[in-house]
Formats: C-alpha cells, structure tokens, sequence
C-alpha cells in the first residue's frame, strides 16, 4: 500500500480529537532516500526506521500527506505506522485539560525509557516562536540546537558518559522553563541503549543525511 493511502487509514482511525501523531515510517529500500524526502519533518533513525511527529494544527496533516505522496512518486516503498497520539485539549480551559509542566513530561518521558538508555537525541517544541530565545538560554547546559522547520530545539542526553547533558541536568533545565511558565512538548527522536565511548565522546546522530 502507498504511504500517502496508510496515512488516510491512519488519520481516518485518529478520529478528529487527536493534537499531535507520532508515525515511524520503515522504508524497503534506502533510508537516506526517504529521509532526505521527509526533511521538513525533522525525521529521527531508531533501527532503520525514520521517526517524526505531525501536529493537526497549522495543517500538518496536509504536509506531511504531500511528502508522503513524493515518497510515491519516487518509488520510495514502506509502512507506516502510529507510534502515538496526544489527544487536543477541551475548550474550555478546566484545569484538568492543561498540558502537564516541562519537568513532569520529563519525569514521565524517562520512566517509559529501557533500562540501559545511554544516549538520547530529543526535541522540545514550544508552544509560541516567542518563548524560542528565552528556551534557549534558559536551556543553555543542554546546548540546544534550532530546529528550522518548527518552533522547536533539539538537545542530547547522556545517561551515563559522553556527550550530553544528564537527566537531572535537563530536569532542572525544564523547572526553569516552568517557572516563567514557557509550554511545549518534549519527544525523543533517537534512543540508545548501552552504548561505549572508545576515543569518542559519543554516538554521531544523523537527520536527513545530516550529522547532528
């Protein structure tokens, strides 16, 4: 089946309530082909497959149903799949709808990690392209980096050595954020487990054919 039509079924199973879908697309061929496709997505690799969030405001499913149509067109063949979905929050405000606090996602973000997570590549996105510089410096121990197709910052995490900051390092990060009340939504792009530093300071991650 074309990525374009299981993104349809996806959607149409979605229902109309859904905020933000985590897909994974797994090509048949090159990843590097599919990746350099699905750029304007920010696409992460975890075992062969390309990882990428969709939000349904601003029109992203639109987007991303047109790069899923150039995958097509290119002959570019694989399944995509729903990893997860946030549902929109009610209208109305009540305090039982509000997004949870930066460090709270972050807390439960690391409980649902393997055991042996050494290394992580993760995106903040921010509610408002207003809040993108004061993120930035409030996150400065994280090194963030900007994400150009969204109002986002990416960063890394070590669970052990190497490049990255650790856990409780980007913890106290997101408590900052909280404190000027800055909303956003954290994802993993890439995990890994039991990784050894020999002569390196760590794994190299790589986007769209782009090392990061």
């Amino acid at each position: 089946m074309r990525a374009a039509e299981q993104w349809a079924l996806l959607e149409q199973d979605l229902g109309s309530e859904w905020d933000e879908a985590r897909l994974s697309f797994a090509p048949e061929g090159s990843a590097d082909d599919a990746a350099a496709i699905l750029a304007p997505l920010g696409p992460g690799r975890v075992a062969g497959e390309l990882r990428f969030h969709v939000l349904r405001a601003g029109g992203g499913p639109q987007r991303l149903r047109n790069l899923l149509e150039r995958l097509d067109r290119k002959r570019i063949w694989g399944n995509l799949t729903l990893v997860g979905a946030t549902q929109a929050e009610p209208a109305d405000g009540s305090p039982t709808a509000r997004s949870p606090s930066l460090a709270s996602a972050w807390d439960e973000l690391v409980q649902r990690l393997a055991p042996g997570w050494s290394d992580l590549l993760c995106e903040l996105e921010l509610a408002s392209s207003d809040h993108l510089p004061r993120a930035a410096l409030l996150g400065a121990p994280l090194n963030p980096t900007r994400n150009p197709a969204a109002n986002a910052l990416r960063f890394r995490v070590s669970g052990k050595q190497g490049y990255g900051a650790s856990s409780g390092m980007a913890r106290r990060c997101f408590e900052r954020m909280d404190a000027e009340s800055i909303a956003g939504r954290i994802t993993v792009l890439g995990e890994l487990s039991d990784t050894e530093n020999a002569a390196t300071q760590g794994p190299v991650w790589r986007l769209a054919g782009r090392s990061v």
